[in-house]
């Protein structure tokens, strides 16, 4: 029987996030309009600063997006055709895009079952004499072992750029992204845990050479105006996104305090319910949470039994990228990283935003608890 619950409990509800900065964005908005700045303006440099501060990285550059701050990270650390870059099965396919756009080849590697990120020894293994880069991803706002990949990327002779994108703000064994790599990729789509209202990304390095020639290449190679160095991009920060971004960066530890408290529910709560595997947290891991996956042989079935209750659910994500049709070239078939292919299977992301509170929270476990006990 159909249910018709009062209120949909969405996947992600952006209106408290933005309600706290909504006034003040305005102001801003009103200010960009005056004075015409429209890019470049000072809300760029202004967050660049402020956000190198917060991730304690010497340089931050502003882009477009999460994709351009990967590719033209891989490409300013001179990535490029008939080089090789390792890449975890589980990830967005940005992941995978960045390096076929900068040139090169992802190597696809499996993730752990202790974290569910890139395996340290999978990507030793899959490392080649061509190999230039391992790109771990810190999937679901918990970092991959960077200590671990670390010693592979040295052992190698080979560097390192985060996929941090969906990061911000999460810390593993002490250090943050970007802290034992050459740079970390963040994104700032309005999902994110620092969401913009609209499409925005950045660089954070301790490089000032590599900051320096992805300011370049985010806008036509110039250096100087009219005066190219080397083929560049239209990859800018919008002014726009910058005063966004400061807005809402000294709110960032707080929301996502408010995430570890939902995902705590979420853990406590779902123990030892059907078959519900949580996300496993290695010790050392301060995961941010941006989203909460739990594991079940049956996935879509949880999935329409939640959305019959009015409560939504995510894949993050169905399709492996080694096994899509953008990718078939690879030449990867079913069964190539088994874990990464049953994750993709089995994971379900439950709603999980600032603001969800206990209630919320409360009302996806028993539908949750409900679908398993009707299964009994």
């Amino acid at each position: 029987m159909s249910h018709a619950p009062a209120r949909t409990l969405p996947l992600v509800d952006l209106s408290h996030v933005n309600a706290v900065v909504e006034q003040d964005v305005l102001a801003d908005l009103a200010e960009i309009v005056a004075t015409g700045a429209f890019t470049n303006g000072p809300h760029v440099a202004r967050f660049e600063e402020a956000f190198a501060a917060y991730v304690g990285a010497g340089e931050c550059v502003g882009v477009a997006s999460g994709l351009d701050a990967l590719r033209l990270g891989l490409i300013a650390a001179g990535v490029g055709p008939g080089d090789e870059v390792v890449v975890p099965a589980l990830t967005f396919v940005a992941t995978f895009e960045a390096v076929s756009q900068a040139g090169a080849t992802p190597v696809v590697a499996d993730v752990g079952e202790s974290d569910y990120q890139l395996d340290p020894a999978a990507a030793a293994a899959a490392a080649g004499p061509r190999t230039r880069f391992l790109l771990p991803v810190h999937l679901y706002g918990q970092m991959a072992d960077m200590r671990a990949l670390a010693g592979v990327a040295r052992a190698a002779g080979i560097g390192m750029l985060e996929d941090a994108c969906q990061a911000h703000g999460a810390e593993r064994d002490g250090v943050r992204p970007g802290a034992l790599s050459a740079a970390a990729a963040y994104s700032f789509y309005p999902t994110k845990n620092l969401g913009a209202m609209g499409d925005a990304g950045a660089l954070l390095t301790g490089d000032p050479a590599l900051a320096g020639r992805v300011r370049t290449l985010r806008q036509h190679g110039e250096r100087k105006g009219h005066r190219s160095e080397r083929i560049g991009y239209t990859a800018r920060l919008d002014t726009v996104q910058a005063a966004v971004l400061l807005r809402k960066l000294p709110h960032l530890d707080g929301w996502n305090r408010e995430r570890a408290a939902a995902a705590a529910l979420y853990t406590e709560a779902l123990a030892g319910v059907g078959d519900v595997r949580t996300l496993p947290v290695p010790a050392g891991s301060r995961p941010v949470w941006h989203l909460y996956p739990v594991r079940t042989f049956r996935a879509e079935g949880l999935r329409a039994h939640l959305a019959d209750r009015g409560i939504a659910t995510g894949r993050h994500y169905p399709e492996p990228p080694h096994l899509s049709a953008a990718y078939a070239s690879l030449g990867h078939r079913p069964g190539a990283f088994p874990l990464a292919e049953r994750l993709s299977a089995e994971l379900v992301s439950l709603p999980l935003y600032p603001g969800i509170g206990e209630e919320g929270v409360g009302r996806v476990c028993d539908a949750i608890s409900e679908f398993f006990d009707d299964a009994v």
